[in-house]
């Protein structure tokens, strides 16, 4: 569904925020407490979808973020966090609005390198989480925005 800024809602079926743009309490260790995005909770696995058209301009680990996608078009980039490492897309890849670009990850990752994230219990964790959710990020010529002001 388009809004008056043009933009889709990225994760289609889930509207909850579970941790909104802003002064927080952190919600775990590592994690900010200010928060630079809107968190939605969802399952994973659910679909995620490009708000725009755009370019893919980031995919990989990128710390308290976990699995990140940026896409960028415009004065825009759109951080997608705590994906899935299944990736669906490439660095690179030009994708338009509405198309699936990744899926909700899991709380848990194995393997990542300098990944400095965990549990209580010491698991690893897919970045500076306490479960599964798309944190969702913006920024406009570099300056971050409260996301949910475009939707």
């Amino acid at each position: 569904m388009l809004n008056p800024d043009g933009f889709v809602w990225p994760i289609p079926g889930y509207t909850k925020i579970t941790s909104p743009f802003g002064k927080r309490n952190s919600p775990t260790a590592g994690a900010s407490s200010y928060h630079y995005g809107a968190d939605i909770g969802a399952p994973e696995g659910t679909n995620l979808i490009a708000v725009a058209d755009g370019q893919v301009t980031f995919l990989g680990f990128l710390g308290a973020g976990g699995y990140t996608l940026t896409l960028s078009f415009g004065d825009f980039k759109v951080t997608y966090c705590h994906i899935s490492p299944n990736y669906l897309v490439s660095e690179g890849d030009f994708v338009l609005q509405g198309q699936i670009i990744a899926n909700v990850g899991p709380k848990y990752v194995y393997g990542v390198p300098g990944n400095k994230y965990k549990d209580s219990n010491g698991k690893p964790t897919n970045g500076a989480t306490t479960g599964c959710h798309l944190h969702l990020g913006m920024r406009i010529n570099d300056k971050y925005v409260n996301p949910l002001e475009y939707f």
